[in-house]
């Protein structure tokens, strides 16, 4: 068995998606609209064919829903530590927070966590 894809709710679809393109070479399908729900979504694929929907109601503001149990944070491996470093500062002089700098964890993996435009945790590891 495998996971299919995971899929998170967000405010703005095509910030979320260009960063998710931009950052971490993501591909993308074209974008999927129901009108009569007000529901829209695009599904990005990474390497290794793993894809992440990001999904938008358009009645719905989810900042202004309180805090939920869910999604922690999405790890995406960038392949060595010098990579980890790069994409970081890379992050970090345009702009996105840097939530946690690149070191290692008490599990043992190397790695930084920076927070993508809808403020979810997204680990970059080796």
């Amino acid at each position: 068995m495998k996971i299919e894809h995971i899929a998170l709710w967000v405010n703005d679809l095509e910030k979320t998606k260009a960063f998710y393109m931009k950052y971490f070479h993501a591909s993308c399908n074209d974008l999927y609209t129901n009108e009569m729900r007000g529901f829209s979504s695009y599904f990005l694929t990474f390497s290794g064919a793993a894809r992440f929907e990001i999904m938008k109601m358009h009645q719905v503001d989810k900042k202004a829903e309180p805090f939920q149990l869910g999604w922690a944070h999405m790890a995406i491996s960038v392949g060595s530590k010098e990579d980890v470093d790069e994409l970081t500062e890379r992050l970090r002089e345009d702009g996105y927070t840097i939530f946690g700098e690149p070191r290692i964890t008490g599990d043992g993996y190397y790695e930084s966590v920076v927070l993508d435009p809808e403020g979810n945790h997204v680990e970059i590891t080796l």
